[in-house]
């Protein structure tokens, strides 16, 4: 349901005190309303009967701002519940809404956009009157209303989002890049937008919303086409076999993830402002790969893992994300596949492939609802090693059963996201399916990156020479010593692939070092602790991490700095 302010005030008179009806537009009151100072364009997207969402917009016409203020007045019993892109505050029937530190600023012309949820008993009137800095606006007639809970902007998806767009900066890594040495190298490449928790959506003193966010995209695209990259992740019970990732939500909690956290990123995805806006969500992380080889009676398993695969809440929490964000038709899903060192093994590969099928087909989605799937999302594994295969024998020895190999199917990401989209499709999803790789932290280059085979004495002396991959053990997934940013973003970079990504921001820790308190729901996970001898997940190897690391998602400038300087290709 969407309904919007239409009438429109001759705020001359308003602003002269003089009360009375709203005036409507006529072509002989036109030169009066282009003196207007301010309009208001004040949305009801979402409706459900005790509550709803607004999305307001205010365009300044007067002089720009560095600062703002909007006001206005319910005649209801409207309270405002939760808010985003402002800072509101409410006192009986009157609302404030003041600008965020991040979007203060309001040039002469330019608009800015926030919104809020709200419930209420009785009827939900649109206000009919709005102040920006005590200066009465007109109220638009947005004829152009948002949609209601699952539309966004007609039109088809294409087949690959990535091709012939621009792909969406943001603005607060960038500015976190650029402020590193040499950091001004990379800061105006693409990176994910990670919603990994419920105040995520709105933002918060120090951080971007979600809208704000598509504002921003919206301000970057122009003329052309643009993808905005999200990442949506806080599913219950989330991450249950690395404890640097644990999520704010308990096992049990499919309804609040579904209302609280799925729900409102769909009202905003499907707002008609950001219909043109190509939308890649990157649906929930290790999830399901966790409940393919860290379960049962497997010496990987954990109790949490048993648990989720135990309440089927993470093919219920995937399946509900895939048919609301599936719904938008500007959104393209594409679900995570963990990565090689994961999911490579005979007893992994095909069985992962049939869980994906059947996520897919959970809580009211079809296979339609994914555009495709992503791999290596914050791992290391490289792109392509170029110096042994898996076909490759030495002395009459499989270079499966090298150490390092152990008897995987592939050696490489590329290998295994081209051979698992065709699994994929073996198992019914689409033909047109594409594949996402991130290259974040896969480079490997620097002084110490191979030129060429290892010693042919033996298969370990053969593929440890040669491997470009650094790593201890294919199992080490934190802050790892040595990584290098790999190949920088691009679409369409070899058959099957859809896009080379940054998806997990360089720069941002994928786990904390020792035990830091906070009050985000992690936990220390000792696979990142550059101490820990390891566990069944990594052969009981070192961790292989860099020390000295903050919680996930905290920016690391020791890591950022030795992904630069590690860089393959390397960065002039």
């Amino acid at each position: 349901m969407s309904r919007t302010r239409t009438a429109v005030f001759a705020a001359l008179a308003l602003v002269a005190g003089v009360s009375g009806p709203a005036v409507a537009v006529t072509p002989s009151s036109q030169a009066a309303i282009s003196a207007i100072p301010c309009t208001v364009d004040y949305k009801i997207q979402n409706d459900w009967g005790a509550g709803f969402t607004a999305a307001v917009t205010v365009t300044n016409n007067s002089a720009a701002k560095s600062s703002w203020s909007v006001k206005w007045s319910y005649a209801g019993n409207q309270q405002v519940t939760s808010y985003w892109n402002t800072k509101l505050t409410q006192s009986g029937t009157a609302v404030t809404a003041n600008n965020e530190t991040y979007n203060g600023t309001l040039a002469t012309g330019g608009s800015v956009s926030f919104g809020f949820n709200g419930s209420y008993t009785g009827t939900n009137a649109v206000p009919t009157a709005f102040t920006l800095d005590g200066v009465t606006c007109n109220v638009d007639d947005g004829s152009s209303g948002g949609g209601g809970g699952g539309g966004g902007g007609g039109g088809t998806r294409v087949d690959n989002p990535y091709s012939g767009a621009k792909v969406y900066v943001n603005p607060e890594w960038s500015a976190k890049a650029a402020a590193e040495p040499g950091g001004t190298r990379v800061s105006n490449q693409p990176t994910g937008v990670w919603l990994d928790r419920i105040a995520a959506i709105n933002g918060t003193s120090t951080s971007m919303g979600l809208r704000a966010h598509l504002d921003a995209a919206l301000a970057q695209k122009g003329s052309g086409e643009e993808v905005v990259q999200l990442v949506v992740y806080d599913l219950p019970g989330r991450d249950c076999a690395a404890l640097a990732s644990n999520g704010e939500l308990g096992p049990t909690e499919i309804d609040k993830y579904k209302t609280q956290f799925i729900d409102p990123i769909a009202a905003i995805l499907s707002d008609s402002k950001y219909a043109s806006l190509r939308i890649v969500t990157t649906i929930e992380i290790d999830s399901l790969p966790n409940l393919v080889t860290n379960t049962g009676s497997r010496a990987t398993a954990t109790a949490n893992c048993n648990t989720m695969l135990a309440n089927g809440n993470y093919v219920k929490g995937v399946g509900y994300a895939l048919a609301k964000l599936g719904a938008i038709p500007n959104v393209y899903n594409y679900l995570d596949a963990g990565h090689h060192g994961w999911l490579g093994w005979d007893d992994n590969f095909a069985p992962a492939a049939q869980l994906f099928y059947q996520a897919a087909n959970a809580e009211g989605a079809t296979v339609a609802d994914v555009q495709g799937f992503i791999t290596n999302t914050a791992n290391y594994s490289a792109l392509k090693e170029n110096n042994f295969t898996i076909n490759d024998t030495v002395n009459g020895t499989s270079v499966r059963q090298s150490k390092w190999v152990d008897w995987n199917r592939y050696v490489d990401e590329l290998s295994f996201a081209q051979a698992f989209r065709t699994q994929l499709v073996s198992v019914g999803f689409n033909s047109g399916i594409g594949m996402l790789i991130d290259t974040s932290r896969n480079g490997w280059g620097g002084s110490a990156r191979p030129t060429g085979p290892g010693a042919t004495t033996s298969v370990d002396t053969y593929v440890d020479g040669g491997r470009y991959d650094r790593r201890i053990h294919v199992g080490n997934w934190c802050n790892q010593s040595g990584a290098g940013l790999g190949e920088r973003p691009q679409a369409a970079p070899a058959a099957g692939i859809d896009a080379y990504v940054w998806m997990k921001p360089p720069g941002e820790s994928d786990g904390s070092s020792s035990a830091i308190p906070n009050d985000e729901g992690k936990g220390f996970d000792r696979m990142c602790d550059p101490t820990y001898t390891g566990n069944a997940r990594n052969g009981n190897s070192m961790s292989g991490a860099l020390p000295n690391a903050p919680l996930s998602g905290h920016w690391f400038s020791a890591q950022f700095q030795q992904l630069m300087a590690n860089a393959y290709p390397p960065l002039s």
